[in-house]
């Protein structure tokens, strides 16, 4: 069985839902796999979540007695069906709350998380600045120039590197408003491809450069320096891989 067939049978295999074969399997999978292992954690807290917020509705007591009264009124007849009176009322009463949890579950694990938010604003942007032609707001080679083009404009002050011996040359800066607050936007280019790299302050535990692709576009995430960092250009992966790395080096 194979990583992605383990992917599929983690939801089952929460609910204690698989065959003994399966759940060996996949028992003997996730020994193996970290990705696999937290997907697990990601999908019992979610699990978790869902059973802690569930909505439990009870029948009414109108309900109640106007079945109690449609009910035959012989005691033999009304003694053999009591039983099974109260257990149609649990069953409906479990079957709205399975409805709702249901309902519940699916409207959560439709939402977006906030990574996944930022991702789309941050590829928006991007397009944005391709379409309406405004990569940059200062126009300048030299960093002396638009560095101190920032002051005044944010509360922190962006990390400006020359990267045009290394053939990513920088073409100038802009401000831009991402995930609640206002950015640094440094434009580079590269082969007449641009970059647009987004810096604000952040303190997430993102060290190594995470590599994702969206609508087209590579995206690069990191934190350094007490910066987050966002790189996104059409580039190849590798290329821009590459640019995350002079950066690091030269930063």
């Amino acid at each position: 069985m194979d990583h992605n067939e383990i992917i599929e049978l983690l939801p089952a295999y929460v609910d204690q839902e698989l065959g003994i074969s399966d759940t060996i399997a996949v028992d003997n999978h996730l020994g193996s796999c970290s990705e696999c292992r937290h997907e697990l954690e990601v999908q019992k807290s979610a699990s978790a979540q869902l059973k802690k917020n569930a909505i439990y509705f009870e029948a009414p007591a109108h309900l109640v007695r106007r079945i109690q009264v449609a009910l035959p009124r012989n005691r033999s007849q009304h003694s053999s069906f009591k039983g099974w009176n109260f257990s149609w009322l649990n069953a409906g009463a479990v079957m709205a709350t399975l409805l709702a949890v249901v309902w519940s579950g699916s409207l959560y694990l439709s939402l977006p998380s906030a990574r996944e938010r930022l991702t789309e604003e941050l590829v928006s942007s991007h397009v944005r600045s391709l379409q309406v032609e405004h990569l940059s707001d200062v126009i300048s080679t030299d960093k002396h120039t638009v560095k101190p083009w920032f002051n005044g404009k944010l509360n922190f002050s962006p990390p400006v590197v020359d990267l045009a011996a290394q053939g990513f040359p920088l073409v100038g800066g802009r401000l831009d408003y991402l995930d609640g607050r206002s950015v640094a936007v440094l434009v580079y280019r590269h082969n007449q491809h641009p970059i647009n790299l987004y810096i604000w302050p952040g303190t997430d535990s993102v060290a190594t450069p995470q590599t994702q692709n969206r609508q087209g576009f590579h995206l690069i995430h990191w934190v350094t320096g007490g910066m987050n960092y966002w790189a996104i250009s059409e580039l190849a992966t590798n290329e821009l891989e590459f640019f995350v790395s002079t950066l690091g080096s030269q930063s």
